[in-house]
């Protein structure tokens, strides 16, 4: 505020709940000594955690996929609109971001070319449905199979052909007389 006499404090009615965070967060840590400090190292660590972690990575993967998948059902039974295809989008992000942690990089760039398709496609009405089935089709088959990375040459074919469609619809899409 100005240097006048105003409150720093703006009215914003009674939906508005203030939470003050503690200030001293050494409270919640626990201080390493220096020894332990010198001896720490924040990758190895991060890497360990990862490493315990990565037996639950196939679960994960699962339920990412049957989310994309109940996304997809939805549109297949209630047809495309803004409400069915974001939680469809919702979903494909969701796996492009963590595929690479969980192990399916492969799975990523699927996911990654459907949310591509979605976000370029000029309208919603020229959303192509078989397009989008073809991707939520492919991540479930790959993630069913563990098609991790480039060494699925299957996958990697699949992956391939996905994204000539993609880039031929949306060449015709956003430019119709090419």
């Amino acid at each position: 505020m100005s240097g006048n006499d105003q409150s720093d404090e703006q009215d914003f009615g009674s939906d508005v709940e203030f939470v003050t965070p503690p200030k001293d967060l050494r409270k919640k840590v626990r201080v390493l000594s220096p020894r332990e400090a010198a001896r720490f190292d924040p990758v190895k660590a991060a890497e360990a955690a990862l490493q315990r972690l990565s037996g639950h990575f196939d679960g994960w993967m699962d339920t990412e996929a049957a989310a994309l998948w109940t996304a997809w059902e939805a549109i297949d039974r209630d047809g495309l609109s803004r409400e069915t295809l974001d939680p469809l989008y919702q979903a494909a992000h969701n796996i492009k971001g963590q595929s690479q942690t969980l192990g399916y990089p492969l799975v990523g760039s699927v996911a990654g070319s459907l949310c591509h398709l979605i976000e370029t496609v000029p309208a919603l009405e020229q959303v192509p449905a078989v397009l989008l089935r073809q991707h939520v089709e492919a991540i479930r088959a790959m993630v069913s199979e563990k098609a991790r990375d480039e060494s699925n040459r299957l996958g990697v074919q699949l992956l391939e052909r996905l994204r000539e469609v993609t880039a031929d619809y949306l060449r015709r899409a956003v430019d119709p007389d090419a």
